[in-house]
């Protein structure tokens, strides 16, 4: 048998595109046009399939027995075997093997219970006497469960069939018998559902030679009555008795031959009958059919491709072997690093800014101006523990004497004690930023884990110089705090003085509020504590000025909630529930007076950490100042600390003393505090940020090689090799497959496809039967005589032909039944 030249050369080449992916080891999701056999049990297709091959290979039985899709590919060769995929390099030279090893395979996935499976076998046979064709062999249909088989047996296979068939690159070869009636095929209507327009269904007439004597299907074959588009082949294949009494398949088709040939409603087209031209009429529609597809497998190809191409570039030159190439990935990756770090901390407009959330510089600025302001005044601001501190001063520097004059003892006293409570925020400070720069690390080295230990070693390298950083910058810190304990200078310039101090009467809480009622800041909030649901929450829009905060129902700010004054406010950190994540805190009056309405607090809650300590900076500029941890000790005398300030007496120069010495020391504090709020970042930056950068820069690589591995250090990650040699495949096998595309065009022709025809005889789900005048001749009207139900027209004046498979000229009754897959029953076309 020989099919055409064009195809000859087609199939090997499709053939070798499956094999660039499957043999690469890289899964291929693009669709490749096959053929897949549909029909009924007992319809003639393992007779179909097993002419095609020449030998007897497909397992055989009562019932169901094809169970699993069967992909055959038929190659062209010099040596007649078969190869299944999931026994790879295993060659079946004995075709009883094969069918032996097709049952074992399916029971091996359904088990013995007759159920079925979506899971394919792959076959190849290679055999001299075929053409290179790829089958995929799927369950007969079937309406009733046998023994164990599901209740839905007919739907799990026509799910199954449609999953195949579906596909816009498959050609569906529809197998029916000849002597039943085509007009209620399963096989034809599963196919009309899948491909409506019948660019992809081929018609196979089989068991011609059994039908009733003085019937035919002559014009079946012509394409005149219940025609396709790509029309029908007719063959004849071997009876179960020429089966058992091993009549071999080319005497079948010599004998399928000489039947054509002898049959006189056949003779006439006997060449366009029979196995061999059902191979080559294929052959013909799979080459038009895969020249078609070629544009679209080369687009997705080529999209592949292009998305693989910046990865692989790093890739194609690469030899894991060779020093050179790990020296240079080494340096690049050092100086990636430089840049990134750099970029990290000072900012930059490329495209890797992170969009969500506050990284490196700006975290680290945020923590410079907005947290180390806050956790000082957490530290610094107490109103009545202040007083009381002085007063006991005043009262033990004077002893059992009434003092006369304010003593200027208490003021060194008590600004001392103030000061050294900024050693906490500022190492707090230190800390927190030592932890943001050890992130950038860490996100900077990710472009190394393609060498694990080399990453390691170097953030081992710069993490072991950020701690020694770290410790001087502490150092530095506390000799700051203890500079600021050595020397009171109170000749400084913005110091009020004592004179001042005396006719002064400031109000600390006060004094954040300077600012005009002017915008502090806006954003979204969570109130917890509102409404009937006290454990629920809502989102507003907040609006923060220096006297009041209000709140609306969105950023429109029209609809206004309610708007509080900020006078006499505190604020205080709240754990979050075990129902929420978010952080929360709270604003209340520390007299206990309603904040809103019948409230005492006002509850609130930030999404991330970063936007309470915002919010709290921004409270904080509003003169809202956040409660103090103050411990209700008594002192040793017995006398208890009381709501007046703990002074235990109302005497008015005491309060005078009190008041001048606590303007002093407010006045001291300001600058201390600002002293500390420039310096204190000047120091982490010049110690930590800045000798870190510059370490990279210029000595990280001379501590690399210093440790005289650097070889091993440039070992390829496992993952990370699998990932480059898998990167790689799926390269190379893209460019080959497009190279034989590129073949594929360039060697063959595709014939016309056929002018649309009228198949109404088929139903559809959506279709309505219209009587139509022959394809063959569509200028005539000439209609057959009235009947309730019938085939189409003839094309020419006579009567119509006989239905096959039904002796005489009458019509078929209707059917009591509905067709396969859930179809509805052919529409009966009637003429009143």
């Amino acid at each position: 048998m020989s099919g055409n030249h064009g195809m000859e050369a087609l199939i090997p080449i499709i053939n070798r595109m499956q094999d660039a992916f499957t043999q690469l080891g890289v899964h291929m999701a693009i669709d490749l046009p096959q053929i897949a056999v549909v029909g009924g049990q007992s319809a003639g297709k393992s007779s179909v399939l097993e002419n095609f091959v020449g030998k007897d290979f497909l397992p055989r039985g009562s019932g169901i027995v094809t169970r699993r899709p069967l992909i055959l590919q038929l190659i062209n060769g010099p040596t007649e075997y078969g190869e299944f995929l999931h026994c790879k390099g295993q060659k079946f030279m004995d075709f009883n093997a094969i069918m032996k090893e097709i049952e074992d395979e399916t029971d091996r996935v359904t088990g013995s219970n007759k159920g079925i499976s979506n899971l394919p076998i792959n076959l190849r046979v290679y055999s001299p006497h075929v053409l290179n064709i790829t089958l995929i062999d799927l369950p007969g249909l079937t309406k009733l469960a046998v023994g164990d088989q599901p209740t839905d047996i007919g739907e799990q296979i026509k799910d199954m069939i449609m999953q195949f068939i579906s596909r816009e690159t498959c050609l569906i070869l529809a197998v029916t018998p000849a002597n039943t009636d085509l007009a209620t095929s399963d096989a034809l209507m599963l196919a009309k559902a899948a491909d409506p327009d019948g660019l992809r269904t081929i018609g196979v007439l089989t068991k011609l030679d059994l039908m009733d004597e003085g019937t035919d299907a002559k014009d079946v074959l012509e394409n005149k009555l219940l025609p396709l588009r790509r029309g029908y082949v007719g063959v004849v294949n071997r009876s179960q008795k020429d089966i058992e009494g091993k009549k071999d398949i080319k005497a079948a088709v010599a004998a399928e031959r000489k039947f054509f040939l002898s049959h006189p409603s056949y003779r006439h087209m006997a060449d366009r009958c029979g196995t061999p031209y059902l191979q080559k009429q294929l052959n013909q529609q799979l080459t038009n059919h895969i020249r078609e597809t070629l544009p679209g497998l080369r687009d997705k190809l080529q999209r592949q491709l292009l998305s693989l191409e910046k990865e692989v570039e790093q890739y194609k030159y690469f030899r894991p072997d060779d020093p050179s190439i790990k020296t240079k990935a080494m340096l690049q990756m050092i100086q990636q690093l430089q840049q990134d770090f750099e970029r990290a901390i000072e900012g930059s407009g490329s495209a890797a800014v992170n969009t969500l959330e506050l990284s490196g510089g700006a975290k680290i600025n945020r923590l410079f101006h907005e947290r180390f302001p806050y956790e000082i005044v957490r530290m610094e601001f107490d109103e009545k523990e202040l007083r009381r501190e002085i007063a006991f001063a005043i009262r033990n520097i004077h002893g059992v004497r009434l003092g006369l004059f304010t003593p200027d003892l208490a003021f060194d006293v008590v600004a001392r004690s103030r000061i050294a409570r900024l050693r906490q925020p500022c190492l707090l400070m230190v800390d927190l930023v030592t932890q943001e720069v050890l992130k950038v690390l860490q996100n900077s080295t990710t472009q190394m884990n393609r060498y694990p230990r080399l990453r390691e070693e170097t953030e081992r390298i710069i993490t072991t110089y950020i701690r020694e950083k770290e410790q001087s910058c502490k150092d530095q810190v506390m000799m700051l705090i203890d500079c600021e304990l050595a020397y009171m200078n109170t000749n400084h310039e913005d110091f009020i003085g004592f004179a001042n101090a005396q006719s002064q009467t400031q109000n600390a809480e006060k004094t954040g509020r300077k600012l005009g009622n002017q915008v502090i800041r806006k954003g979204y909030m969570a109130i917890h504590n509102l409404g009937i649901m006290k454990g629920g929450s809502r989102d507003y829009w907040f609006v923060l000025t220096s006297e009041s905060l209000s709140w609306f129902k969105d950023e429109e700010e029209k609809d206004k909630k309610y708007m509080l004054s900020l006078d006499q406010l505190k604020l205080r950190d709240l754990e979050s529930s075990f129902m929420s994540r978010r952080h929360m805190f709270s604003i209340y009056n520390p007299e206990g007076r309603n904040v809103y309405r019948d409230a005492k607090t006002l509850d609130l809650s930030c999404e991330t950490q970063d936007d309470v300590d915002s919010w709290k900076a921004s409270f904080l500029r509003a003169g809202v100042y956040p409660e103090k941890n103050t411990s209700e000790n008594i002192n040793g005398e017995g006398e208890e600390r009381s709501a007046d300030g703990g002074l235990g007496s109302v005497d008015p120069q005491l309060e005078r003393q009190v008041e001048t010495i606590r303007n002093l020391v407010d006045s001291y504090m300001k600058i201390v505090t600002k002293t500390c709020k420039d310096l204190v970042p000047k120091i982490i930056m010049y110690l930590m940020i800045n000798d870190s950068k510059s370490f990279i820069n210029s000595e990280l690589l001379a501590n690399l090689y210093a440790t005289g591995d650097t070889q091993s250090m440039m070992e390829e990650s496992a993952d990370e090799a699998v990932k480059r040699e898998e990167m790689l495949r799926m390269y190379h096998a893209c460019k080959e497959a497009l190279k034989i595309i590129g073949d594929v065009s360039t060697a063959t022709i595709s014939t016309p496809t056929p002018a649309p025809i009228k198949s109404d005889w088929l139903p559809a789900a959506s279709s309505s039967y219209q009587p139509q005048t022959s394809p063959a001749n569509p200028r005539k009207t000439t209609a057959p005589p009235p009947v309730s139900r019938g085939p189409p027209p003839a094309p020419t004046s006579r009567p119509a032909p006989t239905v096959p498979g039904r002796p005489g000229g009458s019509a078929p009754p209707p059917p009591g039944r509905s067709g396969g897959g859930g179809l509805p029953p052919p529409l009966i076309p009637s003429r009143r």
